[in-house]
């Protein structure tokens, strides 16, 4: 049974009256507010947070849609370096525009497309004619003149005024982007400095979710955002401008408390006037620590994602996307919380498949994985790999069969139907290995339920899987990875390759 902690109302209701109260209650006329984080789709805050909805920032946004536009901003780096959102599996480019298409299915206009640190790169540029041809507006922004040291070239037509300015019509801008890095502040600070030359009034702050500062430091949700951002070295502190000027105990992170001081006195230079704002905190616009109706099913939910990035991290290190510096911080917040791998229920599990796997084929050479899955009722189901099926394809088979109350010996995919699949792929396609992954073993469950009462049955179920906890005990190849992310599982994997090859397609 799903444990919730957070009220999803509550929060969506505190939220919005704040960042109203930001231009109505105050001296401005326009606020910029930057959106840290994922505004669609932020299944961190839905795992740490039970009961937090993924898409509840784009039912805000969606709620003030006639107060508000969007800027997106991207890095022309990411485009270059192909940068990866990791929960989707697609560049950030590719995301970008999938952005624009969810702001407009949610009614929200989105003004602009910023391409930012651009220097005429050829990926970048391919991009801008791409969004261009589709009729997205795009701005490009070079690297500031003089950050982060000269304020006074900052602030100067060689610095946020050698930007392109993006006329926009509504009192709060939203700016938002895929990952940090993509410019956001700059974005913000370029357009505030060209409002006031304007002599619009205008304001900035950010929306944040992570760290929750009115939360303790170490507090297990706090640590978890430590653990998710361990590549960028991020480190929770406690806001000593905040405590100064308020007397008040406030969380905020290295990067922000660090940037503080700088911030302010490009505020002030742009403003003409001392700062709005006296601490980082302030600064903020985070309500989520106010809905958090459950501490202790919120605290158990985020020990889990801490375990799980142990898990990514150290798949991360083995396929060479990040260094041991990343899983040696991440251990370090494991033992600082009193955590162990095995925590994760469904790990011992998997482990346990992967033996039964090695013992049904004593003397045969080849690596045996095992899977497991964490139903909803609590239940663990196991599945392993076999010259059928990778690990992942029978754990959701075996999944669904439980769901829809279906006897284990009966076969959804009949071995004949298998077997002419494995032969198309071994000798049309020429493809190895031939066993079928999780995304093509979906594809003919669903090819047979046409047919078949018990295949039709278990396809029902497939949406009751979304949120469940899954382990490998090897890191998922392509077509593994696909149909879990598909399926909406919270999957780990132990940092072992699931073939000896180089290249696993």
């Amino acid at each position: 049974m799903e444990k919730y902690g957070f009220d999803n109302e509550l929060y969506l209701k505190e939220q919005t009256d704040v960042i109203l109260r930001r231009v109505k209650d105050s001296k401005f006329d326009k606020l910029y507010l930057e959106f840290g984080g994922k505004i669609l789709y932020d299944f961190h805050a839905a795992r740490v947070l039970p009961g937090f909805e993924p898409n509840v920032k784009m039912k805000l946004l969606s709620g003030m849609k006639d107060s508000i536009e969007i800027i997106i901003c991207i890095s022309a780096m990411d485009i270059e370096r192909r940068k990866v959102r990791a929960d989707f599996g697609i560049t950030y480019d590719v995301d970008a525009m999938k952005s624009v298409d969810d702001f407009g299915e949610y009614g929200v206009d989105v003004r602009a497309v910023v391409i930012t640190r651009y220097s005429d790169q050829p990926g970048a540029s391919t991009f801008i004619k791409k969004l261009e041809r589709r009729g997205v507006n795009v701005y490009t922004h070079k690297f500031t003149k003089g950050y982060p040291t000269d304020v006074d070239l900052i602030v100067s037509e060689e610095g946020y005024g050698a930007n392109e300015y993006i006329k926009t019509e509504k009192q709060i801008v939203v700016v938002t982007g895929p990952g940090p890095g993509s410019g956001k502040l700059a974005t913000c600070l370029s357009q505030l400095y060209h409002e006031h030359k304007r002599g619009v009034n205008a304001t900035y702050s950010k929306f944040e979710t992570f760290p929750i500062w009115n939360l303790p430091l170490k507090h297990p949700v706090n640590v978890a955002y430590e653990a998710a951002t361990a590549e960028l070295k991020d480190v929770n502190m406690i806001d000593h401008f905040h405590l100064e000027s308020s007397n008040e105990v406030a969380v905020n992170y290295n990067r922000d408390i660090e940037a503080f001081p700088l911030l302010q006195r490009i505020l002030e230079k742009i403003t003409n006037s001392p700062s709005y704002y006296k601490s980082p905190t302030d600064m903020g616009v985070n309500r989520a620590g106010f809905a958090i109706v459950n501490d202790e099913n919120v605290r158990h939910a985020s020990h889990q994602e801490i375990i799980r990035r142990y898990f990514r991290y150290s798949c991360e290190y083995a396929m060479g996307l990040c260094d041991r510096d990343t899983i040696e911080r991440v251990k370090v917040l494991m033992k600082d919380t009193g955590l162990m791998a095995e925590d994760r229920p469904v790990v011992e599990y998997a482990r346990e498949a992967a033996n039964t796997a090695k013992e049904k084929n004593k003397g045969n050479k080849g690596i045996y994985s095992g899977a497991s899955l964490e139903l909803k009722s609590g239940e663990i189901v196991t599945g392993y790999n076999s010259s059928l099926l990778h690990a992942a394809s029978a754990l959701v088979l075996n999944a669904v069969k439980k769901l829809a109350g279906i006897p284990q010996e009966i076969d959804l995919l009949p071995p004949f139907i298998l077997t002419s699949l494995i032969n198309f792929k071994k000798n049309i396609l020429n493809g190895a290995p031939v066993s079928l992954d999780l995304e093509e073993t979906l594809i003919a469950l669903a090819i047979g339920a046409a047919a078949n009462p018990s295949a039709e049955a278990a396809v029902l179920k497939l949406k009751e899987l979304a949120g469940c906890e899954v382990h490998l005990t090897h890191i998922p190849t392509p077509g593994d990875a696909a149909g879990l992310r598909k399926l909406g599982l919270n999957a780990t994997s132990d940092p072992d390759f699931s073939s000896k090859a180089l290249f696993i397609s």
